[in-house]
């Protein structure tokens, strides 16, 4: 069932260039016209503290929405590891601290994993898309499933890539062209339900 928009804009709740890069690629074709929190220099940063992926996805789409007036969409994804109880969860982006770098949060990651054996280290990427519109609301998501290795691989991609291991491309994210990434991301898979729900395609 498609899902109607009362404007042909969708606001991008994200102030991150390369996660809105990533998202475009992926929407690329939709025709909406996509434009992001990056064309509002005075927005505050909002405060993602929900419980679960879901929550702060709402949270970031209901507060561009409130900010804009246009239909928002807002992601959330975190890093599952299976020998980490799931961590870092929804805490990925600030593993190693509020204000961590992605550089910070893989060398974190890979302190915490360093005694776990090969066959352990499964892993998956969860994301969470919201969309809010006035009163209206939907929200998809997408899985990758894959493993965190011992080092760094691979110089493209952003986060947690180049630890990300997926099986079927012996590659990690990382070291996957961006078609290659798309075609199997967590983030992309969530971003092509959530276009066929706004073109019905």
């Amino acid at each position: 069932m498609t899902f109607c928009l009362s404007s042909d804009r969708l606001v991008l709740a994200t102030q991150n260039p390369d996660k809105l890069k990533e998202i475009q690629e992926i929407m690329k074709g939709c025709p909406i016209r996509l434009v992001s929190l990056l064309d509002y220099p005075d927005v505050k940063e909002v405060v993602e503290d929900g419980d679960t992926l879901l929550d702060n996805a709402i949270i970031k789409a209901k507060a561009a929405y409130a900010l804009t007036g246009l239909p928002s969409i807002a992601d959330d994804t975190g890093l599952e590891v299976d020998a980490l109880n799931g961590a870092p969860g929804v805490y990925s982006s600030r593993y190693a601290g509020e204000s961590a770098t992605y550089a910070q949060n893989v060398t974190k990651l890979l302190k915490s994993m360093k005694d776990v054996p090969e066959a352990e280290r499964t892993a998956r990427f969860r994301c969470v898309v919201a969309l809010v519109d006035g009163e209206n609301s939907l929200w998809v998501d997408g899985v990758c499933e894959g493993s965190i290795l011992n080092e760094r691989r691979g110089d493209s991609g952003f986060g947690y890539d180049p630890v990300f291991d997926v099986p079927e491309f012996g590659k990690t994210f990382a070291e996957m062209t961006a078609d290659e990434k798309h075609a199997v991301s967590h983030r992309g898979k969530a971003f092509r339900k959530m276009k066929e729900r706004l073109i019905g395609a």
